[in-house]
């Protein structure tokens, strides 16, 4: 039997009309519940005055139940067009104007460019904005796609200006794939090699004091918008207020809203970006602002065609083809598209049997969307790689269930109907699941068969998985299959399904604002970008060079927090839009942050984690003709290089600027005779000597000079490891010159390039030919970023001032990273974000911002109090990885912990023990893990001559040795000749799963677990033994052995233990099921 229950019976459509004066005291208690501030603002009769003051271009309309009014609308035909339209992205509206035959929408044929404007204007607007998942297009022409740079002079700092990459979500249909592929002026930005692109710009005079910087004169460059000469197409909503109890039917309001204004076609509200999103809003499309935009709030928009209620979706016909091709016509992809569409339309499937299915979206008979899916082929490879059973039960949906969504457009009028137009896509396929991937921008996969999709607001991103490195030729017949261990390129992927197209996401639109693109931030954006229940609509990131991942890095180090490969699978250009500049300066009065280039970003909230960076090093001027000996005061060694840099200076941050260099080198040093010094002694200047020897400049044309160590501990704090790099270099013909400063360059003469360099030690001095120098002595804070920071008066005490919760002395201002340090009331000098791994870091800051807009999450705006002073602890292992002059292969992970000579570590009485196998010498093979007096993993260390799986060593991580089949033990027997061989034994695979975390919180479960309610746990018999005596003897570890065994704890783990062997069959085929023997 059927029952049916009409929402018209349940929920009856309210009565709507004009208001009158009487209705003022219904009206009142409504308004004082949300807000006292109009009522203190205007008074206790604002509202019967606005509602006397209707003429033909105000009314106000209200809502009645019962007769009694429960809600309230002001409506206005006051409109500043040119205001909006120069702070939002209203073209795909027509600038909210009436067409007209003298609009001017296509910019006129330009006359030939003068020579003075091809030396500044480095590229032209593409098309303007976009409507997409609800928002239209995120930054104007001028702002996105402006690359404007001054020709790279000797001696002049070639700084960003301050371009805008607007996020994937919000491309425009115009622009979509322009949008998602490459940048088109890496190259050129690429190209601009002089060493003054990459090192810090201290030399530029900077204005003291505490007075806001003048920012920097910007171009004239005259862009071209459409100009509008129609009427006026749309009203406004002044004021709006309803009874809770009634929001849900807040639509209502609008049939009686457009009555009143019958010419007009479009309904705006603005909200501040603090508020919370109502119900009425859902409806709306969000307008994204232009960059920057002089208003402080957020546009939404909602179409007369809004109201029609016939949008129906349906099969493609062919004879739809003609109306499709107009609603695509500004798809640069479009022929894609079209070429899919044909497929469907002539075979239905792929030319290898791939079923392709295509659906009209259609209002009124016109035809405004299409969608064009596959069915899931690789469901396999999306399974093993990325978290999908977050969101499915996998076993409960059907191979066939599962699609690919290749295209989907969707006229800007009817945006808000996206996800409806999703849920029919998937009822009509008979599918349960969609998946949309997103490929790097450098990649041609997202172009051949994808079209930038207009939905991807309302998809969910999804996390990708940590996959085990398999030794497939050890393994046989018992390896996975090749569906889940094929390489494929690295993509993101967003999801729907049935359950998610019926769960409202929240929209927050509060600016966020992250200055600096470190770990830490990376970290912390895609915290946020994957709340899967939340909708950032306004992530900021400032960075001068962009995010990283978009180049490979053959200098640098890796902390091991966010590979190339994992970067993709983030893909934070899709949700995040980035300001490629620089921060000068911060207003905490106004909340903007002064970026060069001349332009201001607006924030509510602003991160601070630029971490710290390399310089360039200031010759202390000792003349090695007169002195030999090093300057006298400490810091002279040590200071920064303020004068113009020569044009072969050169240092390292990031994988933009190691891509720099490495073009440099190819064009101006491989293929000369000059030779190159490496001056420093950290771990990145190893691994850039191994990078330039690399590209095939030989050992003898390379030098690397260390100045003394200020700590006394070397960057690999391991006597056996620093000598096997040595004497690689050595092999190799490298010189290397230990315990020298920088004295001068070229004998203390300037000129644009460096030709030979001096050093001063405690013994002799050194003079060496120069023809590139790469400095790598010392990370610190940015000088540029220290001015914004102690101009704007926020607490500066060597570093950025915080507390436990990230604020500094201004709430709305956070800090993270190398770039900060605790309070001193904490008493933990020693102690800052440096010590511990960032990624950690940028989680618990996310942490921190989600309490403030989750609702999931109780809402606390005001920091939570501190009941004692203690510095948070953070739990992950600290790692690094390079490849280390010889072609070694480096990799460390450690606890969390202030620098201590190796020697000292293993000192200490409580220091455990180290197991060591291989050796450093000839082709090493060294592997060395340090076992704490708790018998867990607490520090490794490995150098081989060959490749090796770094990724499933991470797992071994504070892991206790009786996991490791008693490696002590086997270990102290002479059963493991080598570690290497160890880890890829079978038996260990399931030991670096992703999920073998969550399987030990599972069997922690059971031993808290009580039997019975009046029963003790194991928990609490192991901790009373433990409270009457540490050391357990024999008659103690054999009751709670027989407690573990009688009481049925055994039997569950074990039944723990294969199911979770079992689910994750796919990736562990290796081991026995009840029932194979």
């Amino acid at each position: 039997m059927l029952y049916a229950c009409h929402r018209h019976d349940h929920s009856p459509v309210l009565v709507v009309r004009k208001a009158r004066v009487e209705d003022h005291d219904d009206l009142t208690p409504i308004f004082n519940r949300q807000s006292d501030m109009l009522n203190t603002t205007y008074g206790g009769f604002f509202l019967a005055e606005l509602i006397e003051s209707q003429n033909g271009g105000n009314h106000a309309i209200v809502v009645e139940i019962d007769g009694s009014a429960v809600g309230f609308m002001s409506l206005s035909e006051d409109i500043d067009l040119e205001l909006l339209n120069a702070c939002f992205e209203l073209n795909p509206f027509h600038g909210l104007h009436k067409p007209h035959p003298d609009d001017v929408l296509e910019a006129p044929t330009p006359p030939p460019p003068v020579e003075e404007d091809l030396e500044s204007i480095k590229r032209l607007s593409r098309p303007n904005s976009q409507l997409s998942g609800g928002d239209t297009a995120t930054i104007a022409a001028e702002e996105s796609s402006i690359q404007v740079e001054p020709a790279a002079q000797s001696g002049d700092s070639v700084e960003p200006t301050g371009s805008v990459q607007p996020k994937l979500s919000e491309a425009h249909m115009q622009s979509s794939v322009a949008s998602a592929r490459e940048d088109p002026d890496a190259e050129e930005r690429l190209s601009v090699v002089s060493a003054h692109s990459h090192t810090s710009t201290s030399s530029r005079k900077m204005v003291s004091g505490g007075k806001e910087p003048t920012p920097p004169p910007t171009p004239d460059i005259v862009v071209f918008q459409p100009e509008y000469k129609g009427d006026l197409n749309a009203f406004s909503i002044q004021l709006f207020c309803i009874d809770e109890r009634f929001e849900m039917r807040s639509i209502d309001f609008l049939t009686e809203a457009f009555s009143l204004f019958p010419d007009k076609e479009y309904c705006l509200l603005t909200v501040p970006h603090m508020v919370p999103e109502f119900p009425l809003l859902q409806a709306f499309v969000r307008v994204t602002p232009r960059c920057p935009s002089v208003l402080p709030q957020e546009l939404y928009l909602f179409s007369k065609a809004g109201l029609l209620e016939s949008f129906q979706v349906r099969p493609t016909h062919a004879s739809d083809k003609e109306a499709i091709l107009a609603v695509v016509e500004s798809i640069e992809q479009k022929e894609t598209l079209m070429g899919d569409l044909e497929t469907y339309i002539q075979a239905k499937r792929d030319q290898d049997g791939t079923p392709v299915q295509a659906f009209t979206a259609t209002c009124h008979g016109q035809v405004v969307g299409v969608a064009i899916t596959r069915q899931e082929e690789g469901i396999e490879y999306v399974r093993s790689h990325y978290n999908i059973e977050d969101f499915i039960y996998f076993n409960h949906h059907r191979r066939d269930e599962h699609g690919h969504l290749h295209h989907f457009a969707l006229n800007p009028v009817v945006q808000h109907w996206s996800k409806h137009f999703l849920k029919e896509v998937l009822r009509l396929a008979h599918y349960t699941c969609l998946y949309y991937p997103v490929y790097p921008a450098s990649s041609d996969q997202m172009f051949e068969k994808h079209s930038l999709v207009t939905c991807l607001n309302f998809l969910v991103p999804v996390r990708a998985r940590r996959q085990i490195v398999y030794p497939l030729e050890q393994l046989g017949q018992n390896a996975p299959s090749h569906r889940v261990t094929v390489k494929q390129e690295p993509y993101a992927l967003c999801h729907i399904n049935r359950k998610l197209s019926l769960e409202p996401k929240v929209t927050i639109n509060a600016r966020i604002v992250v200055v600096g693109a470190s770990d830490v931030a990376v970290s912390f954006l895609s915290t946020l970008v994957f709340c899967p229940h939340l909708r950032f609509n306004n992530l900021v990131l400032i960075s001068s060079n962009g995010l990283p991942g978009e180049h490979d890095n053959t200098f640098l180090s890796s902390q091991e927090c966010f590979s190339q490969e994992r970067m993709a699978q983030v893909s934070l250009r899709t949700w995040v839009n980035v300001v490629r500049a620089k921060m000068i300066s911060i207003n905490r009065s106004s909340k903007f942050v002064w970026v060069t280039g001349g332009r201001k970003v607006p924030y509510d909230h602003l991160i601070v984690c630029t971490g710290e960076q390399y310089y360039i090093c200031a010759p202390s001027g000792a003349d090695i003709d007169y002195t030999s000996s090093t300057p006298e005061s400490p810091n002279a060694a040590t200071k920064r290089y303020t004068g113009v840099v020569p044009s072969n200076v050169f240092t390292i941050n990031d994988d933009y600027e190691a891509a720099q260099l490495k073009k440099w080198v190819l064009a101006n040093f491989r293929d000369t005779t000059g030779k190159a010094i490496v001056y420093g002694s950290t771990l990145d200047a190893y691994s850039t000597i191994q990078g330039l020897h690399a590209m095939g400049i030989p050992g003898d044309r390379l030098a690397m000079v260390q100045p003394p160590l200020e700590t006394g501990i070397q960057c690999f704090n391991n006597p056996a490891i620093k000598e096997a790099c040595h004497q690689a270099m050595r092999s190799a013909g490298v010189a290397l010159h230990e315990g020298y400063y920088l004295a001068q360059w070229n004998d203390g003469r300037e000129a644009h390039e460096v030709y030979c360099a001096s050093f001063t030690s405690t013994t002799k001095p050194l003079k060496l030919e120069c023809s590139l120098f790469v400095c790598l002595e010392k990370r610190t804070v940015d000088h540029e970023t220290f001015k914004a920071i102690n101009d704007s008066c926020l607490v500066y005490d060597g570093r950025l001032v915080i507390d436990a919760n990230f604020h500094t002395n201004d709430l709305s201002i956070r800090g993270a990273g190398p770039l900060t340090k605790y309070q001193r009331k904490y008493h933990a000098e020693p102690w800052t974000h440096a010590n511990f791994n960032s990624q950690e870091v940028g989680v618990a800051l996310a942490s921190t911002m989600l309490r403030l807009f989750d609702p999931t999450i109780d809402n606390d705006p005001a920091p939570p109090e501190e009941p004692v002073n203690l510095i948070p602890l953070y739990q992950e292992a600290k790692a690094q990885s390079c490849i280390l002059p010889g072609g070694y292969h480096y990799f460390n992970f450690a606890k969390p912990n202030l620098p201590v000579p190796l020697e000292a570590q293993m000192a200490q009485l409580d220091f455990g023990r180290e197991l060591v196998t291989g050796s450093t010498e000839g082709e090493p093979n060294y592997f060395r893990i340090h076992v704490n007096q708790y018998s867990k993993i607490e520090t490794l260390t490995c150098l081989s001559a060959k490749p090796f799986e770094s990724s499933n060593y991470k797992c071994l991580y504070n892991l206790h040795e009786r996991f490791l089949n008693n490696m002590v033990s086997r270990f102290d027997e002479g059963l493991i000749p080598c570690f290497y061989q160890f880890f890829r034994e079978s038996w260990c695979l399931a030991i670096f799963h992703d999920r073998f975390q969550d399987f030990r919180q599972e069997v922690r479960e059971l031993l808290v677990m009580k039997p019975s309610a009046d029963a003790v746990s194991l928990e609490e018999k192991v901790q009373e033994l433990i409270s009457q005596d540490l050391e357990l003897e024999q008659r103690d570890r054999k009751y709670l052995l027989d407690e573990f065994t009688n009481h049925g704890t055994r039997k569950l783990a074990e039944t723990r233990l294969l199911s979770f062997l079992s689910y994750n069959y796919y990736h562990l085929p290796m081991y026995a099921k009840p029932g194979m023997v």
